[in-house]
């Protein structure tokens, strides 16, 4: 089975990635949008051919994942990158000085530039522990539910999630969505200790923990994708 196939759209040709899963029981297109990637995967029972033809069908479906991507934003001077809903230019000061700091509407970076986005990218997931982890903890008081442990991590498709044992993690991106969004994804995890769930008793415990959360929810239904455009 190739590594890739090549499907022609109305956008040009597209590369896709193929994977035999003997797990899938049909064949499948999946985009990631952080990197651009499109991948088939195809079941035991079912030809190259045969999902090459399904890729093929299918090639509207695909330009229109290219089409509706934001930009992607680079962690390079004169790029702009939210925090918390506050916007900052990036720009590299000289070798010397503390990594990251932000000072008048600009974030400053020193060292070698070749480590630019390395130390930006480890500054924002700091911001973020920093922001994310107290929330939670405060959100479960409320609660009277126990946290076990927060982890960040860099999901494609998940902002967070919450495990029978305490534990919950979280996308770093979201220090790159306005506090509010922030703030109402940390309650829908947190009120997973209480309803592993998304019963009615599952949102009006995420409404007493963020009220107004169809705000929060739109905002990432609408500007999700952009999050993982970062970087």
């Amino acid at each position: 089975m190739p590594a890739t196939v090549v499907v022609v759209t109305s956008v040009g040709p597209i590369e896709i990635a193929v994977r035999a899963s003997p797990r899938a029981s049909r064949v499948s297109l999946k985009f990631d949008p952080a990197d651009d990637g499109f991948e088939l995967v195809v079941p035991p029972r079912a030809s190259i051919k045969q999902a090459l033809g399904f890729a093929q069908q299918h090639a509207g479906w695909l330009a229109a994942r290219l089409k509706d991507l934001p930009p992607r934003v680079p962690f390079a001077p004169g790029s702009v990158v939210p925090i918390l809903g506050q916007s900052y230019w990036i720009r590299h000061f000289g070798d010397r000085g503390p990594p990251v700091f932000v000072k008048d509407g600009e974030l400053l970076v020193s060292g070698a530039s070749e480590h630019l986005a390395r130390r930006i990218q480890d500054f924002l997931r700091a911001r973020a522990r920093a922001e994310i982890v107290p929330r939670a903890f405060a959100l479960a008081g409320k609660l009277g539910r126990k946290v076990r442990r927060v982890t960040l991590r860099d999901p494609k498709t998940r902002w967070g999630s919450c495990a029978a044992n305490g534990d919950l993690a979280f996308s770093w991106r979201l220090v790159l969505a306005p506090e509010h969004v922030m703030t109402y994804v940390i309650a829908h995890e947190v009120a997973h200790l209480a309803e592993m769930n998304h019963s009615k008793r599952f949102w009006a415990t995420v409404d007493r923990l963020m009220p107004d959360a169809e705000r929060s929810k739109a905002w990432l239904k609408r500007h999700g994708k952009s999050l993982l455009r970062y970087g």
